[in-house]
């Protein structure tokens, strides 16, 4: 859904899931101060959101299959 709109580098599923919490402290306080009346900025705010909210459900589900890999073995049949 976004990887044809930016190139993305392995992200650790911590590390985005970080971003994601910044990112809605940063809505938050834009909620609280009156900037979300300006629509272009929450606009990309939200996209940006969106975007990292699909980094960080994509790298935990790579994480855990590669655990399970790791652990079990590759999967045949």
């Amino acid at each position: 859904m976004f990887a044809d709109q930016f190139d993305t580098a392995p992200v650790s599923a911590v590390a985005a899931r970080e971003h994601v919490i910044e990112l809605e402290a940063e809505r938050a306080l834009a909620e609280q101060t009156g900037v979300a009346s300006i629509r272009t900025y929450m606009d990309d705010l939200d996209w940006e959101l969106d975007a990292w909210r699909h980094v960080y459900i994509t790298s935990a589900v790579v994480e855990i299959a590669s655990l399970r890999a790791e652990l079990d073995g590759p999967l045949l049949g």
